[in-house]
Order: structure tokens, then sequence, then C-alpha cells
């Protein structure tokens, strides 16, 4: 898992955008799911996906037009 950088993301285009979210929003459940059944001992992996999901929705609002 890696952390994603804003201006890497800030590249790539709103549908794009929304597919990556989807997927780190996935990941992360699996990763809870993993951490309760307790198949999973990386537990620092689970803020760096919060945190990628953060930018990505940022950087979504952004390229929509600002804060709601």
């Amino acid at each position: 898992m890696k952390d994603l950088k804003a201006s890497d993301l800030r590249e790539k285009s709103v549908p794009d955008l929304e597919e990556m979210l989807q997927k780190e929003r996935a990941d992360l459940y699996k990763a809870r799911r993993d951490l309760v059944l307790r198949q999973m001992t990386d537990v620092a992996s689970l803020k760096i996906r919060r945190h990628n999901i953060a930018r990505i929705e940022t950087v979504i609002r952004e390229k929509k037009g600002g804060a709601q």
C-alpha cells in the first residue's frame, strides 16, 4: 500500500478518480474485515487507505468546482 500524491491525482480525470475512490473504499472495507478476523497485522495500512480516500475526495471536489 503506497501513499498517493495529490499532484499525481490532479493529473487524472474525475471518472478515473471516482473509480479509484471506489476501489480504495472497497480495499479499506476488506482490510477492516481482515483485521477483525485476525488475518491482517498491518494496522498502518488502514491509516494510509483513509488518507488516500480523503486526498481523492478533495481532488474530486476541487475539479468539480469548489467546496460544498
